[in-house]
Formats: structure tokens, C-alpha cells, sequence
């Protein structure tokens, strides 16, 4: 499949700056899976479109204000994202999907001059030193700790690190607006969108309607938001990614099945965590590294429904909808979307591909 497949016009202006306020007054556009028209709904609707019985999924990975800026002893400016803690070379081993960080971090880096190894960087609070570049933007730091006490560093010095096509700086609010209600496990550099439309009144409203609900984590990193620089999508190579699978929800997913309900992922990195942990046995729990890229022709092993939102062209995120949905199907449907005037990308509006 080529990339440019999953092209599509999307005007500017639909690219959502800010969130819907409140909280869950976001536009969902309900795609049923086996055919149809799509309708035009609330987020808040979305009880209404699931059965008793069925399971939501979401990815309680919580996001890290992991982007850094600062200056070189040089003088000259810098700017880190914090991608994914990494073993020491004493022997410590970097956090797995739970666990506090260490000091050792893989990073994406930008300064007016090349970063180079033995570079000592100060962001106000906070120092690294670049052990070493590799390649295409990514940098080994050291960070000057680890633990709580880096995570307390990162909260007073660290940026929420939205994502570059929302063009503004980020604001106080932004700190829980980028954040899920269920965000817990802290290690995300990008927040799960879907996730961000649910609100507890939601959740009780599901629990009322006979809706389970489990969690998975998956630290959202490169593998999820980085672009698309082939022109073949096999051709492809995503960055690997933690996650985790709670014994609890390897179980729930079991009796969904058991009674006939639908596993119902809320989010493209809920899938990609179910979907790497299932074999033909079911769901296995646990830890573990993926770099599953999902695109048109895989076959669905865990999820039966999928809400997510709308997503950038000749993207990952883009290719798994178009697996989970029909490349055409979807791709209409995001044309619809733009008729609508929906709005798009980490802010924007959501949809529902429901069987």
C-alpha cells in the first residue's frame, strides 16, 4: 500500500487549537462497521451506542511534561523531549511501563548548533549531560537525577508537550486538559486522544448501562507520533513502545468474551497494547516492548469496536483506522468529517467504528 492512499484536504482552520469545553462536548461521527450511513452525535452519547456486557478499553498511560528548553554552556539554546527512560550502564534498569524513571534518557533534540557528545545542558533546575548522538534526532542524556525527584524537577521546569500543529504555547490548562481521567501510570510523551473526551459522569453512565471497563498502558513515544518517510507503508519501521497488561483486564477481556461482549478499545494505543498481547490463546498480561504497526490488511484478534480520534494524514494512526474499518470507508468518512466541519487531530472531535 502506498502512503499516499491515506492522503486527504483538511483546511486549516478545522485543526483543533484548544480542547471542547467542558470536557466531553466534543462531536462524535458513529461509523457502523457493517455498513450504513454515518450519524452525526454527541461524545456523550456513546453509552447509548454500546450494550450491557460489552468492555471499554483505555490506556491509563499518563503524560510526562517531558519537553525541556534551556541553554548549552555555550550560551546557545536547546530544546529536549524526553522519549523513553533507558537502562543504566551500571546496571539499574530504566522504568518499565510502571516504575519511576531513572536518570539515563533516550531524547529527541533541536539546538541552534549540532548537540554533540559531552555537551552539559542546563534547563533551569534541571541538568543533562549528551552521552551520545544516534541518528536522526535521537540523543542519549543523563539527567542530573532520577526518580521522584526528576519527576518533581520535570513539573516545575518541564513543558506540557503538545504536539506542533497546535500553534500556540501551552497554557496552565493545559496541564490536566492533556491528561485522561484515568491517567495514572506516568511515562507518556503524547497523550492517548481518545481518552480525553471521557469524563467520570461518562464512566458512570457506562457502569449503569452494563458497560465493563478495564485499562492498559502503553507509553505513548516515537512509534506513535512520528511521521510516515516512506512511500511504501510496509517499508515502515515504528519506534518500539512499553506497555502493560493488567492481570484484571486479561480476565475481563476473557468474560466479555465468555458472555458475548464486545472489547471495545477507546483509542489506536489500546489496540496496539491488546493487540500485541494476543495470541490465539487470548490476551496474555504483563509487560512488554511493542512495534506493531497495525495497517490495512491485519487481522483483528482482540478489539471489536474502535473510538478514536480523527487523525493526520499519511499517518500510522490514520493506516490502523483504515485497517480496523476499510481504507475507503474511512477515508469517505473523513471527508464527511470535513463537510461537517468537525474538528480535527489531538483536540478535535472523536468517532466511533462500531460492529
Amino acid at each position: 500500500m502506498e502512503l499516499s492512499d491515506l492522503d486527504f484536504e483538511l483546511p486549516e482552520e478545522l485543526v483543533a487549537q484548544v480542547p471542547a469545553e467542558p470536557r466531553g462536548a466534543s462531536r462524535l461521527l458513529h461509523l457502523p462497521l457493517a455498513g450504513g450511513a454515518a450519524r452525526h452525535v454527541r461524545f456523550a452519547d456513546l453509552p447509548e451506542l454500546l450494550s450491557p456486557g460489552d468492555l471499554v478499553v483505555m490506556n491509563d498511560s499518563r503524560v510526562l511534561p517531558a519537553r525541556l528548553t534551556g541553554r548549552k554552556e555555550s550560551g546557545g539554546g536547546v530544546e529536549l523531549l524526553l522519549v523513553e527512560p533507558l537502562e543504566d550502564r551500571g546496571g539499574d534498569a530504566g522504568a518499565g511501563a510502571h516504575g519511576r524513571p531513572g536518570a539515563r534518557w533516550r531524547a529527541m533534540g533541536q539546538a541552534s548548533k549540532p548537540i554533540r557528545a559531552g555537551a552539559r545542558l542546563d534547563f533551569g533546575g534541571l541538568a543533562a549531560e549528551v552521552e551520545g548522538a544516534e541518528g536522526d534526532g535521537f540523543f542519549v542524556v543523563r539527567l542530573d537525577r532520577g526518580g521522584a525527584e526528576l519527576e518533581a524537577a520535570l513539573e516545575r521546569v518541564g513543558r506540557v508537550p503538545l504536539p506542533p500543529y497546535i500553534r500556540r504555547e501551552p497554557s496552565p490548562s493545559d496541564r490536566d486538559r492533556y491528561q485522561t481521567v484515568v491517567a495514572r501510570e506516568t511515562g507518556s510523551v503524547a497523550a492517548p486522544t481518545a481518552g480525553l473526551h471521557v469524563t467520570p459522569a461518562l464512566l458512570e453512565r457506562l457502569a449503569a448501562r452494563g458497560v465493563a471497563r478495564a485499562t492498559v498502558t502503553l507509553h505513548v513515544g516515537p512509534g506513535t507520533f512520528l511521521p510516515v518517510r516512506t512511500a511504501r507503508l510496509q517499508d515502515h519501521r515504528m519506534h518500539a513502545e512499553r506497555f502493560h497488561i493488567p492481570p484484571d483486564t486479561a480476565r475481563a477481556v476473557a468474560a466479555a468474551r465468555a458472555r458475548g461482549g464486545r472489547v471495545i478499545a477507546i483509542g489506536t494505543t489500546a489496540v496496539r497494547a491488546l493487540e500485541s498481547a494476543t495470541s490465539p490463546g487470548g490476551l496474555r498480561h504483563g509487560a512488554g516492548r511493542t512495534d506493531i504497526f497495525i495497517r490495512p490488511g491485519h487481522a483483528f484478534r482482540a478489539v471489536d469496536g474502535l473510538v478514536t480520534n480523527f487523525h493526520l494524514p499519511r499517518s500510522t494512526l490514520l493506516a490502523l483506522v483504515c485497517a480496523f474499518g476499510g481504507t475507503e470507508r474511512v477515508l469517505s468518512a473523513y471527508r464527511e468529517a470535513v463537510v461537517q466541519r468537525y474538528r480535527f487531530f489531538t483536540y478535535g472531535d472523536a468517532m466511533a467504528l462500531l460492529p
